[in-house]
């Protein structure tokens, strides 16, 4: 009888994800500026791929807000604009008001992938890691605070609203960038919730994330 899988197939990674990944790590390092055009034929040089594969990429990076693209002027990286900036903190406050509501309903190991997330962002802050490492750990931990809510799709979302989020604060200048040395305000939060009080906790995310998006904003020299 005929195989019924014989249709059937995966690819683990493909040369297309592997160069939309390169791009995105260039973009959140800040290795490559707001604005800066991103060229298919330099770009395939330069990786060594076809420049198919290129475009490909760039179309998921477009789709992701990472990078814009125009008529007559192609792709470049996303600049960053203060009323999307202001437009992703409150969808986060809005996903993460979710997550922290079902504190005491979530899983135990939801619960905990918010304490893992919360020892990752405070040792690297404690060993003074850096800016990559801090920022990475630092947004983990509140996709962690979504998770709560124990639905894939809000995560997925937080996530997209993570990436965007990477591409403002890369082009932030280093002058600017603290260390985000607030990890005080996370265990706050999260002894707030072990405590039982959620409201309280409600409140703390709440300001947390205002005052974030005031510090990006007065970064950006956005009013």
């Amino acid at each position: 009888m005929p195989d019924p899988y014989a249709g059937l197939h995966v690819e683990v990674t493909s040369t297309t994800q592997r160069v939309a990944d390169e791009l995105r790590r260039a973009v959140f390092d800040g290795e490559l500026e707001a604005g800066t055009p991103l060229r298919e034929v330099a770009l395939a040089a330069s990786l060594g791929v076809a420049r198919s594969t290129v475009r490909e990429a760039l179309t998921l990076l477009v789709a992701e807000s990472i990078a814009t693209r125009e008529p007559h002027r192609g792709v470049s990286v996303a600049v960053p604009d203060a009323d999307a900036v202001r437009d992703v903190c409150r969808a986060r406050t809005v996903l993460e008001s979710a997550g922290v509501r079902r504190w005491c309903d979530a899983p135990e190991a939801a619960r905990q992938e918010v304490r893992d997330r919360l020892a990752a962002y405070t040792g690297a802050v404690a060993r003074g890691a850096g800016y990559a490492e801090l920022n990475e750990t630092h947004l983990e931990f509140h996709v962690a605070l979504v998770g709560l809510a124990g639905s894939p799709r809000l995560v997925h979302t937080a996530r997209a609203l993570v990436a965007e989020l990477k591409v403002v604060l890369a082009q932030i200048d280093r002058a600017e960038r603290n260390a985000h040395d607030q990890a005080d305000s996370h265990e706050a939060i999260v002894a707030l919730l072990e405590a039982g009080r959620v409201d309280d906790g409600l409140v703390a995310i709440d300001e947390h994330l205002r005052d974030a998006e005031r510090d990006i904003l007065h970064a950006l020299g956005a009013t």
